[in-house]
């Protein structure tokens, strides 16, 4: 946690079997780790508070003595054990089923701390099997007994005290367990961790204003007290929220400390050229978003500039106009792509646009898969100044690629590098100069996520479509309706003897469902006629490109494919994608492969199959797709099905790579606040603000990528 450390060996602190218990359950063996456990919800509730106030299924804990208990066999000849507990202001009837060792262990006088879910008959409270933990009366020298996750109370104390500290508790952290490790187990560990932890200090030298101390913070969200714990719960957030801003802040104070190669825009040079050839009008959304970046790119200070836009908005151009401004002022580029494909299909793209409007700039493509006299080649013309525009994949960050001046670097789809990969491309200006960085991306992201995750990057957006883009028509097609089933396929029969061409989308390669199993279904019995191509991962370079040369130039009529063609893929006369089993793709990833249709002009239709019933929540989330169009809010919608704690990733190591406790969708002032907090300390004192987040500079920092 920012700034703040409990390295206290569990070991040191709980008793031995505990600490080991908690270690195999839950993989804790630090203070730290455990006073991290999720509280999943509190219940509202004790000794305190009326029992009439609580709503069907509400867990309750209280202490109370049995006051009646009677036995009876039910018809299927099981024990019946009913009894009444009155508490110091309620009573409730419990009841227990074929268990032989209650009757012995709650006798009639017998005082307990009772806990389970409270049901309610003809207005009276009861509870069918509650946890209980027995509290001998003094002087009795009479064993505690217990059941279920209860049990494990005996190992902090005694009965007594332990059940009076727990029912005292205005709101009860319920955790989440496991079969061996319950909440009652884990809130007893914590409330011993809590009570041998020394105060914690204040790591920002002050408390800030209106919010409580952070000693108050970590104690208070295990035990909240009468007002609860919100209070403490938006301090914890506070403090998640700067630790992801001062990371931005010191990236950009370590940007704006570095000097880039100044790339002035010239009225006569390749820029303008393509500009005055261009078949289309720009949008004025792209000449507003080219202004900002020329501008950026003519200052002395590296860009760093993040352009989203909607799937089919005019990234590329945009950024080729970019591209071009560094030519004019005699730099090299490098456009870094996360498959072959995609690089293969932007060199092709751009080496035909650049031609189209004879702009001499060359275009040099380098990938991984390239034979040994071609990648020298390549390596050649990079290194000698010859190649203008380098387009590749990860092959472009290796050491032996070398540049003659680099002066800007544009990553396309850049949720798929991280921040190492994409700065290690940076390295490779001249000496001294860092050039300038462009990262595009179709997935539209929340406001929220922009400020923390990609905080360090000023934002440009597109949301105008050009001209001729066609809104695309979606629909769902559920499983158990074989009739539409059948119907989709006709659909896509129908497009291929119009002249268009279809995608079906596969979730895996092998297997039910698959692309090979799609592809052979299709080619030899439903469009024996047409042609069926196929297109996965696992087919090397030189297949991919033929199929993909193939289909672009209308060879194939049906291309059933893996998500290699999410991004990038650029075909004019698509007008029909069918995704198969489409809930098992994320809200982002389907608008990404629907916006593969519908570039050409023509009425085009996206079909989300599903094997989900009608009613299902899978359903209506694609429903929920379907019914828009608008890639933002989309994102946000996004934002709201997936898990918040994976937002930055959750295979990197360390604490600091999941939230907690913050919400980005959801707290907008909290972030805001403290990205203004973040400005100041770094402004103030950057050597402070490194150390408080040196566990997150620790950790390979992609995962503040992986949105």
């Amino acid at each position: 946690m920012l700034g703040w450390h409990d390295d206290r060996l569990l070991a040191d602190i709980l008793p031995a079997k505990e600490a080991k218990a908690i270690e195999k359950a839950l993989g804790y063996t630090t203070a730290e780790e455990l006073l991290g456990h999720t509280v999943r919800k509190y219940s509202h509730h004790g000794s305190g508070v009326d029992l009439g106030g609580a709503e069907e299924g509400d867990m309750v804990t209280f202490v109370g003595e049995v006051v009646n208990a009677s036995s009876q066999r039910t018809r299927s000849g099981k024990l019946l054990y009913k009894i009444v507990i009155a508490g110091d202001r309620d009573t409730v009837s419990a009841s227990f089923f074929g268990a032989h060792h209650i009757p012995r262990q709650l006798p009639t006088g017998t005082r307990a701390m009772f806990t389970g879910k409270v049901k309610f008959f003809r207005g009276q409270p009861q509870l069918s099997h509650p946890e209980y933990i027995v509290i001998p009366k003094p002087g009795e020298g009479k064993k505690t007994a217990a059941t279920g996750g209860m049990r494990a109370l005996a190992a902090y104390g005694d009965a007594e005290s332990v059940a009076r500290h727990l029912v005292d508790k205005d709101y009860l952290p319920i955790y989440s367990g496991t079969s061996t490790m319950t909440t009652w187990r884990i809130m007893a560990a914590i409330q011993r961790v809590l009570e041998t932890m020394p105060e914690v200090e204040e790591p920002l030298g002050r408390t800030p204003e209106g919010l409580p101390s952070l000693d108050e913070a970590v104690r208070g969200i295990h035990d909240p007290g009468p007002r609860g714990p919100g209070r403490f719960i938006d301090r914890l957030k506070y403090n998640e929220a700067l630790s992801l801003a001062i990371v931005m802040a010191l990236r950009r104070a370590d940007t704006a400390s570095r000097k880039a190669p100044p790339c002035p825009r010239s009225d006569h040079g390749q820029q303008h050229q393509l500009i005055e050839a261009l078949s289309f009008q720009l949008t004025a959304g792209q000449k507003e978003v080219i202004r900002e970046i020329s501008t950026d790119m003519e200052q002395r200070t590296p860009m760093s500039r993040l352009l989203q836009g909607e799937v089919g908005s005019g990234k590329t151009i945009v950024s080729l106009l970019a591209m071009l401004q560094a030519i004019d002022s005699g730099r090299q580029c490098a456009m870094l792509a996360p498959t072959e494909v995609l690089a293969t299909q932007h060199a092709r793209s751009l080496t035909t646009t650049l031609a189209q409007a004879a702009v001499p700039a060359t275009v040099v493509l380098l990938t991984g898969s390239m034979n040994t006299a071609a990648r020298r080649e390549a390596l050649l013309n990079i290194i000698s100044g010859q190649a203008d525009i380098v387009v590749g994949t990860h092959a472009l960050i290796q050491e032996t690629v070398e540049f003659f001046d680099l002066g800007l670097v544009v990553v396309d789809e850049q949720h798929r590098f991280g921040v190492e990969q994409r700065d290690r491309l940076r390295t490779k200006g001249r000496e001294g100069m860092t050039p300038h960085l462009l990262v595009m991306t179709a997935t539209p992201i929340p406001r929220t996520i922009a400020m923390t995750v990609f905080g360090d990057l000023a934002v440009s957006t597109l949301r105008e479509l050009p001209g001729g883009r066609r809104p695309i028509q979606t629909t769902v097609i559920p499983e158990e309706k074989q009739g539409w089933v059948t119907r989709a396929w006709q659909r896509i029969g129908e497009e291929a003897f119009s002249g268009h061409q279809s995608y079906v989308v596969c979730p895996r390669i092998e297997g039910e469902g698959g692309v090979l199993e799609i592809h052979e279904l299709l080619q030899e019995e439903i469009f024996p006629g047409l042609t069926v191509g196929m297109l996965h991962g696992r087919m090397d370079t030189v297949e991919k490109d033929s199929v993909m040369s193939r289909f672009a130039a209308g060879e194939i009529d049906v291309l059933v494919a893996t998500t290699v063609i999410e991004v990038g893929i650029d075909v004019a006369n698509a007008t029909v994608m069918l995704i198969r089993e489409a809930d098992r793709f994320g809200v982002s990833q389907i608008h990404q492969l629907r916006g593969r249709v519908g570039r050409g002009g023509f009425d085009s239709l996206c079909l989300l199959h599903t094997e989900f019933d009608l009613e299902s929540p899978q359903m209506r989330r694609l429903e929920a797709i379907a019914a828009t169009s608008d890639g933002f809010e989309l994102s946000e919608l996004d934002l709201q099905v997936r898990q918040e704690g994976d937002i930055l990733g959750t295979t990197q190591s360390g604490a600091a790579s999941k939230l907690r406790h913050l919400s980005l969708l959801r707290d907008q002032e909290i972030i805001e606040r403290a990205l203004v907090d973040a400005t100041t300390l770094v402004s103030r004192d950057p050597r402070r603000a490194a150390e408080l987040v040196s566990d997150i500079a620790l950790i390979n920092q992609d995962y503040l990528e992986k949105s």
